[in-house]
């Protein structure tokens, strides 16, 4: 527990000096998400209604419940969880892996990453745009940094449960997943683009579109 409030306290002082989002210029802007108005974020809720409850939030206390084909499940502290983040430029998740679960490759176009380990053993990587496989095998106590933008992952390689908490220089970092960009868009990326992409035919994409498409309720 000391370990991760010094990590806490390091990230604080960090991500205050190189915050990627723009910076504030008044003591807060606690987000009004009903405003209608869009901006580069949201606008300030009137200060005589802000309350303790704008900048609290207790979902990372526990495990979420993993209940999925990849084995993991990402529970997010973002803006649109605690409205005081609104402007500050942090986040939070946490994320449970099942044993083998996985994080599959996705990218944060908005914000670096740095993972705290909570529990477990994990292999995590990025890949750079030379297209060089940067990994590592991380365990309970330690951290990761994911740079912003690069494809990224996590594989729980254990036999056991895993959790993490991820850290970001951004409200709202933003997640892109990049089998679901590529094979669960909407309106559908063309088959003919994916198929002379992925050097396959039009039968496999098909394949991986039904794995990857929304369960129907």
């Amino acid at each position: 527990m000391a370990a991760f409030v010094t990590y806490l306290v390091i990230f604080a002082v960090i991500s205050s000096a190189i915050a990627y989002d723009p910076d504030m210029l008044q003591d807060l802007c606690v987000a009004n998400t009903s405003g209608g108005i869009k901006v580069n974020g949201f606008t300030c809720k009137a200060e005589a209604n802000v309350t303790a409850a704008d900048f609290f939030f207790d979902g990372l206390a526990k495990p979420g419940k993993v209940n999925n084909s990849v084995g993991s499940l990402v529970t997010g502290a973002n803006v649109e969880k605690i409205p005081g983040l609104n402007t500050l430029g942090v986040s939070m998740s946490r994320i449970d892996y099942a044993a083998d679960g996985l994080n599959p490759p996705h990218t944060h176009p908005r914000a670096t990453e740095m993972i705290f380990v909570l529990e477990g053993e994990l292999d995590v990587g990025f890949i750079t745009t030379a297209n060089k496989l940067i990994s590592k095998t991380v365990k309970k106590g330690e951290t990761f940094v994911f740079p912003r933008g690069l494809v990224h992952f996590q594989k729980n390689n254990g036999g056991k449960e895993a959790s993490v908490i991820a850290a970001f220089n951004s409200q709202l970092p933003g997640t892109q997943s990049i089998a679901m960009t590529l094979f669960a868009s909407t309106p559908e990326v063309p088959d003919n683009v994916l198929t002379k992409a992925f050097q396959v035919g039009t039968k496999e994409i098909h394949k991986i579109k039904a794995k990857l498409a929304p369960k129907k309720s």
